[in-house]
């Protein structure tokens, strides 16, 4: 045992106690009776102290350990050029983080009295005024969005039923259960100067659900299917009609910015769920008919 352990002193200090007591059971006098009791609280204080010693020493000791044994204390210079060359990535990403904390601290907070601010908005004020003054213009954009989504909506429907793969419709059902959520969770306001028509999909010049654009997610599910299929040439043309997409859609004032740019990030996630829900349930459609639709192995 080590006799600077804790448990080392809790002994020794148990041992004196216990021949004290003793001592004063064999016909010892009261006075010495209250001398060896006051011996043994000031003994007692003491150990206690050098317990308390015993132990911060030994967290002492604990720390020194985790210190020396830390991965930060064996970077050195070449390590940080290394990460500067090879993960410009990473690097790009910590000052931006360190530039946006100072964004976020500084920019004063739109008033609840004005309108939100919308940078995508700003950039395209000048296609709002032009559709805005031409009608007819905005219906035929608005027909053509709507053709890009029958593009959309057919090639998921044809993967499924006719090539067999579920995957792009699996993960258009989670992000359309998703959108519906969150959409009528936090329900948006109508952007101030929006053009409404009566040949968008699905729902015309009516309000919707904002937050996120199934537009943008429904075309990234598809464009990252075609990816893995080889279809890139497919692939490429669903990423440019889905730019276009885009800025129609912030020319409008259909969707705000964020929307967008989350109906981006919903499609790959979505595509991936997709993707970790068919390996870990192993679904495939079954060639024969009478086996149904689905046929699982677990």
């Amino acid at each position: 045992m080590n006799p600077d352990s804790p448990n080392a002193l809790r002994f020794r200090l148990t041992t004196t106690t216990t021949t004290n007591g003793k001592g004063n059971g064999h016909g010892h006098d009261h006075d010495h009776g209250h001398s060896s009791g006051f011996h043994n609280c000031h003994c007692n204080g003491q150990g206690r102290n050098i317990a308390t010693a015993a132990e911060m020493k030994a967290r002492k000791a604990g720390l020194k350990g985790w210190l020396e044994t830390a991965s930060f204390t064996k970077w050195r210079w070449d390590h940080v050029v290394r990460v500067v060359k090879y993960h410009p990535l990473p690097c790009f990403f910590a000052m931006s983080l360190l530039f946006f904390m100072g964004v976020e601290y500084t920019l004063r907070m739109v008033p609840s009295t004005s309108p939100p601010f919308d940078l995508g908005f700003v950039a395209t004020r000048w296609l709002n005024q032009a559709l805005s003054a031409r009608p007819n213009l905005n219906t035929l954009f608005a027909a053509l969005n709507t053709v890009f989504v029958g593009m959309q909506t057919t090639y998921i429907l044809w993967v499924f039923l006719i090539e067999g793969r579920a995957r792009p419709g699996l993960a258009a059902l989670f992000m359309f259960t998703c959108r519906g959520i969150l959409g009528y969770t936090t329900q948006l306001p109508l952007p101030e100067e929006f053009l409404g028509s009566g040949a968008d999909f699905p729902v015309g010049n009516v309000s919707f659900f904002l937050f996120y654009s199934g537009h943008v997610a429904s075309s990234v599910i598809a464009s990252m299917d075609m990816r893995r299929m080889q279809r890139k040439e497919l692939a490429w043309m669903f990423d440019f009609l889905n730019v276009l997409q885009v800025v129609r859609l912030l020319g409008t004032r259909g969707h705000y910015t964020i929307d967008l740019a989350v109906g981006i990030g919903a499609g790959v996630l979505f595509d991936s769920l997709a993707g970790k829900y068919e390996e870990s349930r192993t679904v495939y459609v079954a060639a024969a008919p009478n086996n149904g639709i689905y046929s699982t192995s677990e």
